[in-house]
């Protein structure tokens, strides 16, 4: 009687795992995306419809094969058509890693040679012991979305490029009219041409962040990066942004560590390799926005850094940012909503761009930290430079220099090259803890 019970219970059991796999195969095949399971060898166990769709393969040609010869992603960075390296692939990655995977811009090379660009997520697949038996890869054809989005960042670049023009030439006929010396005007007509002037002005930030922010997408912003002294660097940002603040009656003050107590002591040393007129436009945009958005108080700009990293904060005493309006403060046109912000003038794009500059061009980090009411830190990390990292990269600029004589500067003269580091006096580190992401610096 029992063994009867027992083989019931085993052809139920076998009943239930069959139903349970037709029907997991039934969910994977009706999936419009992409999917292939590989086993922990990248030897591909499952390939459903639409993954075959994509590649090219047939899904019962592609069972047994090797991963790499169905997804054939190729080295966007070659000039020629490359494979990519194995190191980089998503699902070598999973299986050496155990960690899931995620491209935007993978490029696929299908069986009949098209090239395809993907949006894929790479998994480990995990079995009941907890133990990796193999990885999943979920994909997209996303190819005409980014022509969309190129065809966008085309018209955006070309169209605030032709209209930054006759804006120039309008502000600079408004501002003639303006000059005492060049034509004689009432006060009521300058009341008018002033705000004109004032309009144009904006109109002209908007075009030139549009360009940048169209560049940015498209991976066109110019960057000329060289060695450069960040203490020294943002001290002079801050003298040249302390006209603006105090016409405001607000303080702008410099601090070693963040804290601004430390002014006077021997300035520590922390090299970056970067472009100073883009990480200046980054820089410069948090402490426009600081010294806005502040009412009453003052902006304190703050550098400290680690043997890898360089923290840089910008801290106002302003209005502070809801909570719900952080996540989504350095999306393009995005301003906060409040009756505070609505009379205060931008174009939404700053912030976005000094991420762009930060994270895209120098692998940085940037977030904020604020309460309602009380104010807003923003930080920004960048990779630091050694003293003999700093010493190679100044030295291989000055050969590039000599080896390549027309690189001039806009005077015609050859550009200057940053002091070489191996003549400052003093190096020494600020006394801080490892600055971490998303910590706010003591």
């Amino acid at each position: 009687m029992f063994g009867i019970k027992k083989k019931k219970s085993q052809s139920q059991l076998a009943t239930n795992f069959s139903r349970d796999l037709l029907q997991s195969d039934t969910l994977i095949n009706a999936i419009a995306d992409g999917v292939i399971v590989t086993d922990n060898e990248g030897i591909i166990m499952l390939c459903n419809p639409a993954a075959a769709n994509i590649t090219g393969w047939k899904a019962e040609d592609a069972g047994g094969l090797d991963v790499h010869s169905v997804l054939q992603l190729l080295d966007t960075k070659s000039t020629t058509e490359a494979e990519l390296p194995r190191s980089e692939y998503p699902i070598d990655k999973v299986i050496t890693l155990g960690q899931s995977s995620v491209s935007d811009d993978a490029m696929l090379k299908t069986a009949d040679s098209r090239k395809v660009i993907l949006s894929m997520l790479v998994s480990p697949i995990m079995n009941q012991k907890d133990e990796r038996s193999g990885t999943i890869a979920i994909f997209r054809d996303v190819s005409a979305q980014r022509a969309q989005e190129q065809q966008r960042a085309e018209f955006i670049s070309t169209a605030s490029h032709e209209m930054r023009t006759p804006v120039a030439a309008i502000e600079g006929y408004l501002a003639l009219a303006l000059n005492d010396k060049v034509s004689k005007i009432d006060s009521k007509a300058r009341t008018y041409l002033e705000k004109a002037h004032e309009s144009t002005q904006h109109l002209g930030t908007l075009f030139r962040d549009l360009l940048t922010a169209a560049k940015s997408e498209d991976g066109r912003l110019v960057n000329h990066p060289e060695v450069v002294e960040m203490t020294s660097f943002l001290m002079r940002l801050v003298e040249d942004s302390k006209f603006t603040a105090e016409k405001q009656g607000l303080q702008l003050e410099f601090g070693v560590a963040g804290d601004g107590k430390n002014t006077n002591v021997v300035q520590p040393i922390y090299y970056a390799h970067v472009d100073p007129e883009r990480i200046r436009e980054a820089i410069t945009n948090l402490i426009n926005n600081a010294i806005k958005f502040t009412q009453s108080g003052g902006v304190l700009v703050g550098i400290r850094g680690d043997e890898n990293i360089i923290q840089i904060s910008v801290k106002d005493t302003g209005m502070g940012i809801p909570e719900n309006d952080v996540n989504h403060l350095f999306e393009k046109f995005y301003r906060v909503d409040n009756s505070a912000t609505r009379t205060i003038g931008g174009t939404g794009l700053g912030l976005y761009i000094t991420r762009s500059i930060v994270e895209q061009l120098y692998q940085g980090q940037i977030w904020v930290e604020s309460t309602v009411g009380e104010g807003s830190t923003f930080y920004i990390n960048l990779p630091r430079l050694s003293l003999d990292q700093a010493e190679q990269l100044q030295k291989q600029a000055e050969f590039n220099t000599v080896a390549s004589p027309k690189t001039t500067a806009k005077n015609g003269k050859p550009a200057e090259a940053t002091a070489n580091p191996a003549e400052q006096a003093t190096v020494v580190g600020a006394t801080s803890v490892a600055p971490q992401k998303n910590s706010q610096v003591q």
